[in-house]
């Protein structure tokens, strides 16, 4: 069996040495790149070829690749990097891996083209002069076989070990057992909707109720599917935290399951997390003068690599032991370690954002994946921000303020026109169909400017205005690709001082176009969650294949469980608002008394849950009640919830949508019930009603896909609070009349008995 492995990939793990050093930043975007390769391209004559596909064989290792160019008239391939400032600060070590790839794609066209000889040459394009600098060495195609044997030799030890842990998982996964006596109620169906859309290749909505153990039911036939899919890796995203715990807990449990008596061989797990969460030196620059992790990374990076390894499960805590065993940076570790593994477990972002690590290594290495992703309910609003862009304009004045002489003018410019596109504004806010190319100008000659400053000296930018480059680079970014997928608002704010300063947004509203690519990229992707429905908005909003498949597993709850009351004498509307208190405080009261026990209360806003408890507090001060406030730490938080003990007595107030309105997990006695003052609507304000009429535009059904739908998602997560397993009995009171209406009615679970 052949072990097949991109150029790229072995070159990395056996030419690179030295420190990390990252001060040779910032490098040009992907479509900087991309036009950079076109221009030097564009300059060379008939006899050349771009990308060039090669492939070789060393033993069993098989390496491919794509050499950028070759021109036969000169008999020179070609290896085209672009970058930005001074060549000469390049570190020695990127120079080195540059000539360890291009020496590949030499003897790979050397040995498929019968070459007794080549020129090899590194070509460094900067984007802001658009000069090249070549560099350029003769090569025998017995020195670059050497080479190639030599880097191969090196990897290949690896490779054996790869593909006989490929071969033992894959062996042990055709007969894995799922590890528990037998599927819950609700759990087969939905397993095996999972292993279909795997063996089939098509996505999967699952709309699935809560406690019939989703997470195992998702990653246990995605793992059986695997071998016979050749699936090499799984992504399992969740947007919280206890999503990726639960996640891997649920490999552990699958892990220690056994086939025919015999325990199956490790699976490789890795928990990705974010860089200020791995950051061990938060105070020091990522290069080895400054960072004691960074020096002398690519030296010690094999050994941490290979204990990384045999460690399987590497979470975020076992990461941390293993690279600081190993003094490199745990952060940058578990990026070298995303080749190595069988699962990994992350944030959406790690996926679906415009830089994402594991789509972008995915498309490199041609690996064939399978995406699961939880929760996937809050998909839409993550997609909108990952696909937004944001400037302040007092933000901006600041970073102006103390910037380095040399980028005044141009930051003067990038004010002027920014005054420009407010000046005629009459209102506060107000939506535009495009942006003006003036200020879009001046804001990329502020990019290039300071790009530049970047690269000659890196410590001379200010916090601000370093926040201000990375923020217009995203905003220009968008602009770029600007349609109906997005808005563009101005938020005009006058100051005390008198002057007007405003916020400019790209405001995505359809991410679909977007991610569109990351789901065809994908062999599979299962999407899941207790609210998906209805499934069309999602499939509309997230832009999901036309043949995506869509099942809502039957709840294993009846209705004898959980009471469900709707209140509609009571109207939580804005203008209704204060004559609501009284019989909202009433109707907690009353079910309190009738079935004393922990209840929690959900309402729209901090405002009207603050109104609602302090009249509750001064007619009921017997009943114990504890409430959430803005901006509640993580120890405030499990304050709160560590409130709601087996038999405890008490209401908790909280905001619809927030911390506790979803994904905690409180059953039996720990909760008997949750009172909803709210449909839980988005505010009606400039944003959502330009948002409303795009949405009408685009698919009929603003006020749906604006206000209904987002809104009864938030109800239906809350409510789900109550009843967690078979045993649990509760109640459950929908206080607005709305909730009588016909068209709400049928977006809440069949499986409740409306009172």
């Amino acid at each position: 069996m052949s072990y097949v492995v991109a150029v790229r990939t072995l070159c990395e793990f056996t030419a690179k040495a030295g420190d990390l050093d990252l001060r040779f930043t910032p490098a040009p975007t992907a479509q900087q790149g991309i036009a950079g390769h076109g221009t030097v391209v564009s300059r060379r004559g008939k006899y050349y070829e771009s990308e060039v596909s090669l492939n070789g064989l060393y033993k069993q290792l098989r390496v491919r690749g794509r050499a950028d160019g070759y021109d036969s008239g000169f008999n020179r391939v070609e290896e085209i990097k672009t970058f930005r400032g001074d060549l000469n600060k390049m570190p020695q070590n990127h120079r080195h891996l540059h000539w360890a790839q291009v020496k590949i794609y030499a003897w790979l066209l050397c040995q498929s083209r019968g070459l007794k000889e080549i020129n090899v040459a590194l070509v460094y394009f900067d984007i802001g002069s658009q000069k090249e600098t070549m560099l350029n060495e003769k090569y025998s195609a017995d020195v670059l076989e050497a080479h190639f044997d030599h880097l191969c030799e090196c990897f290949i030890a690896w490779a054996d070990r790869e593909s006989q842990h490929r071969l033992s998982r894959d062996k042990a996964l055709t007969n894995l057992s799922f590890p528990h006596v037998d599927f819950r109620p609700g759990q087969r169906h939905l397993a095996e909707s999972v292993y279909k859309s795997a063996v089939s290749g098509r996505h999967l909505m699952a709309q699935a109720p809560t406690g019939i153990g989703k997470t195992v039911a998702t990653i246990f036939p995605l793992l059986k599917a695997s071998p016979g899919q050749k699936i090499d890796k799984i992504f399992f995203l969740a947007a919280k935290t206890p999503g990726r715990r639960l996640a891997l807990d649920s490999i552990n449990l699958i892990s220690k399951s056994k086939t025919e008596g015999v325990p199956i061989p490790a699976i490789r797990v890795l928990e990705l997390v974010a860089r200020d969460k791995a950051c061990e030196h938060p105070d020091k620059a990522c290069h080895g003068e400054s960072c004691p992790l960074a020096k002398g990374f690519y030296d010690r990076v094999a050994n941490a690599r290979q204990a990384a390894v045999d460690a399987v499960t590497l979470d975020q805590q076992t990461l941390r032991k293993v690279a600081l065993e190993h003094q490199v940076c745990p952060y940058y570790l578990s990026q070298e370690l995303v080749r190595w593994s069988d699962i990994v477990v992350g944030d959406y972002n790690y996926y679906f954002d415009v830089s994402a690590m594991l789509y972008g290594l995915t498309v490199e290495n041609e690996w064939r994946v399978s995406v699961l992703v939880d929760e996937a309910h809050n998909m839409v609003e993550r997609g909108r921000k990952m696909y937004s862009a944001e400037l302040d304009q007092t933000s901006f004045s600041f970073a102006r303020k103390f910037a380095p002489k040399s980028l005044k003018t141009v930051l003067d410019r990038v004010n002027r026109q920014w005054n420009e596109l407010h000046r005629n504004q009459d209102s506060q806010y107000q939506v535009y169909h495009s942006i003006a190319e003036k200020f879009l100008f001046s804001l990329q000659q502020a990019g290039t400017e300071i790009t530049d400053l970047m690269a000659e000296e890196p410590t001379s930018l200010n916090e601000d205005l370093q926040r201000f480059y990375f923020d217009a680079m995203q905003f220009s970014k968008l602009a770029e690709v600007f349609g109906e997928h997005s808005m563009f608002d101005i938020t005009k704010d006058v100051k005390v001082s008198g002057r007007t300063h405003s916020v400019l947004c790209i405001r995505n509203i359809v991410p679909a176009p977007f991610l569109k690519q990351r789901f065809e990229t994908a062999h599979s992707v299962t999407l899941f969650s207790a609210t998906l429905g209805p499934h069309h908005f999602y499939s509309d909003m997230l832009g999901l294949p036309d043949d995506t498949a869509w099942v809502d597993v039957d709840s294993p709850f009846h209705s004898q469980q959980l009471s469900v009351r709707i209140a509609r004498k009571i109207s939580t509307r804005f203008q209704h608002r204060a004559s609501s208190l009284s019989p909202i405080a009433n109707l907690i009261a009353e079910q309190y008394a009738d079935k004393p026990g922990n209840y929690m209360a959900f309402f729209s806003s901090f405002d009207y849950l603050t109104q609602v408890s302090a009249l509750f507090q001064e007619r009921y001060s017997d009943i114990p009640v504890w409430l959430q406030s803005r901006g509640m730490a993580e120890g405030e938080k499990n304050i709160f919830l560590e409130r709601f003990v087996e038999a405890g007595k008490g209401i908790g107030f909280a905001v619809l949508g927030g911390a506790f309105a979803e994904g905690i997990d409180l059953p039996g006695d720990r909760l008997i019930g949750a009172f909803v003052a709210t449909l839980g609507l988005p505010q009606v304000n400039a944003i959502n009603e330009e948002m409303k009429e795009r949405m009408d535009i685009l698919f009929g059904k603003g006020y749906d896909y604006t206000y209904l739908y987002p809104g009864l998602q938030k109800v239906v997560q809350a409510a789900g609070r109550v009843i967690r397993t078979q045993e649990d009995k509760g109640y459950v009171h929908l206080i607005d009349d709305r909730f009588g209406r016909s068209n709400v009615m049928e977006l809440l679970p069949a499986w409740w008995k409306i009172n």
